[in-house]
């Protein structure tokens, strides 16, 4: 009895020792963070590796579905609503689906999102957005799969997906333009200040949206500000250009250029020294 109990006393010992031991993950965790527009959106997932195997096609068979990862289910998370290939996808978590194929894969954003692996029982009623992605093929082997948020725009910015030689990108668009435009039609009927009129010039401008009104906003700002920095006035001469008021965008440049010069910043010295020659022509 003695002999048995020394045994067993061992044995826990040994299992104690064991779980006191820390080893690397074999497809470790990960945490994408990444701002869009005026959106959060969060990617978690597992990382494998390819470690001298054949992934598409071999340890992923085409049109098989995948997990898009290992472990648990990857899972975007969106603060705002968005949109994939014309379907809403409201805030919130999602688990990320995809059938690789040679040429092109199929994605989904599944509604449940938590859990691991595949769901038993695959429900169409779950896919909340699906779309079809074009294969592109990379010069070189990505170890470890990666996930990233790639050619970031104001409204929209493409989910990108690598492991091996190859690279999927699935299109998000952004509630950005349409969130910006309420927060400037309500700041405008309130009290704006110079910083407001500054943003929705510089907003305007960049969009492609009313010029004349930018340039409006921007006078306003400029009106207000006792002492414009170097940088301000570089910005309002762009929208005096735009605007086709080229006289007025020479002189506001030579006031920026000035104060670049004494502010020593290289680059806006360049800048705006290009500017006055192209808007002299």
């Amino acid at each position: 009895m003695k002999k048995i109990l020394f045994l067993a006393s061992v044995m826990l010992a040994s299992v104690t020792m064991q779980a006191q031991i820390a080893t690397p993950a074999p497809s470790p965790a990960s945490k994408l963070q990444q701002t869009v527009g005026l959106t959060e959106v969060t990617v978690e997932y597992s990382r494998p590796s390819m470690r001298g195997r054949t992934i598409f096609g071999g340890l992923l068979e085409y049109g098989k579905l995948w997990r898009t990862g290992a472990n648990a289910r990857t899972k975007v998370t969106f603060s705002d609503d968005v949109k994939v290939d014309g379907q809403e996808l409201k805030a919130g978590s999602y688990a990320l689906y995809t059938k690789p194929g040679k040429t092109s894969w199929e994605v989904f954003f599944y509604t449940e999102a938590d859990g691991g692996g595949t769901p038993k029982e695959w429900d169409d009623s779950k896919v909340a957005a699906k779309t079809t992605a074009q294969v592109y093929q990379l010069p070189v082997d990505i170890e470890t799969f990666t996930i990233t948020w790639d050619d970031l725009g104001t409204n929209t910015a493409n989910l990108g997906l690598m492991w091996e030689r190859t690279y999927v990108a699935v299109p998000v668009e952004f509630p950005t333009d349409s969130k910006v435009m309420a927060s400037i039609e309500k700041t405008m009927a309130g009290s704006p200040k110079a910083d407001d009129y500054y943003a929705a010039a510089l907003y305007y401008s960049s969009e492609g949206k009313d010029i004349k009104k930018a340039s409006e906003w921007m006078d306003k700002a400029m009106s207000m500000i006792e002492e414009p920095a170097f940088w301000q006035l570089r910005q309002q001469s762009l929208i005096q250009a735009k605007s086709g008021d080229k006289k007025a965008a020479i002189k506001t440049a030579k006031k920026s250029l000035k104060k670049a010069k004494e502010a020593g910043n290289d680059d806006y010295v360049k800048m705006n020294t290009e500017s006055i020659e192209e808007w002299k022509r």
